[in-house]
């Protein structure tokens, strides 16, 4: 089979695209024919070691694949040749990754894709989408009637957070540049701020007046001396970017509020944790209500000019989808 992957972890020059053996499926496994995957900020961190996980070489790159099931292990119940699946976790944790045209799931990591969901439409949010729903219901706990404040929501984990948020009942004020706001009032945000506003602290002051109860800051700057100022009493502050990010904490203020700090990684996400997710997930697929603002599609073989792109920060607010059918009519 063909597969991007890498023989060593470094830069995006390591990507190799070329042939593998394909992989076998254990009693608890699903062979799945790749469809489409795609290519995260979590990935880049991976093949870089900056994230470090038990790895072994070659190792596929890649988490998230929509396909569909070749072969089903007797242990993988529910599943059967012909069924359209999805998966969010692999390519890390001692497993191989979905950038091929075949990748082995174990079962409990692997779910149905509802309906007539199109593949590239699902395999854009999977990650976005799973992390947002991570921060607001596993960790933050987010209850309706709340203020969910999301600094980045024309990204694309902030627009899932917004859209997340706003099926939990949410009230949801957020953070873009202006020629955004419309975009993300769309996805249901009330009150949207340029973040470029020097005024914009004052901003959300007067918009939430009773404070903040969920911040989550998509961009990663992870300002807690805003944050503090700006929350109520029992908020939830929610880190899950900025990995280079060394905040100061105003410690006193914060411990007045009864206030919580909440940090973590998708990649550390329990089996059950992210089949939670995967039923908020498919359910806003199957409204169509979770879609990628732009999807940009290229042949798998393009892996690593994509992680290059991914670096260099040019891909905010789009989606690359890479698919392995595109290499095969090209060849």
């Amino acid at each position: 089979m063909r597969a991007a992957y890498i023989e060593q972890l470094g830069s995006p020059d390591e990507i190799r695209y070329g042939e593998l053996a394909p992989p076998r499926p254990g009693p608890t496994d699903v062979l799945v024919e790749v469809t489409a995957t795609t290519v995260n900020p979590v990935d880049t961190f991976v093949r870089s070691g900056v994230f470090r996980t038990p790895v072994s070489f070659p190792l596929v790159i890649g988490r998230d694949l929509v396909g569909t099931v070749v072969e089903a292990g007797p242990g993988a119940v529910g599943f059967g040749a012909g069924d359209r699946v999805w998966c969010n976790s692999l390519g890390h944790g001692g497993r191989q990754g979905a950038a091929a045209e075949l990748a082995v799931v174990p079962a409990d990591r692997l779910y149905h894709l509802p309906g007539a969901v199109d593949a590239e439409t699902a395999v854009g949010v999977l990650h976005p989408a799973g992390t947002a729903h991570l921060a607001l219901h596993t960790h933050a706990k987010v209850r309706p009637g709340e203020t969910v404040f999301v600094a980045g929501a024309a990204g694309n984990v902030g627009s899932a957070a917004v859209v997340t948020a706003v099926e939990a009942g949410a009230r949801v004020v957020a953070t873009a540049s202006a020629r955004d706001a419309g975009y993300c009032r769309s996805l249901g945000a009330q009150e949207v701020f340029s973040y470029t506003d020097p005024d914009v602290a004052q901003r959300l002051r007067l918009a939430c007046p009773r404070g903040i109860d969920v911040w989550i800051d998509t961009y990663g700057t992870n300002d807690l001396t805003a944050a503090v100022d700006l929350i109520a009493p029992r908020a939830r502050i929610v880190l899950l970017a900025g990995v280079g990010a060394r905040p100061v904490l105003p410690a006193g203020p914060f411990y007045m509020k009864d206030a919580s700090i909440l940090g973590f990684v998708i990649s550390h996400a329990t089996t059950a944790e992210l089949a939670d997710a995967a039923v908020g997930i498919n359910r806003l697929l199957g409204s169509g209500r979770l879609r990628p603002r732009t999807v940009e599609r290229l042949p798998l073989s393009s892996a690593a000019d994509a992680h290059r792109r991914m670096e260099k920060g040019e891909l905010r607010g789009r989606r690359l989808v890479l698919r392995p059918d595109l290499d095969r009519k090209e060849r």
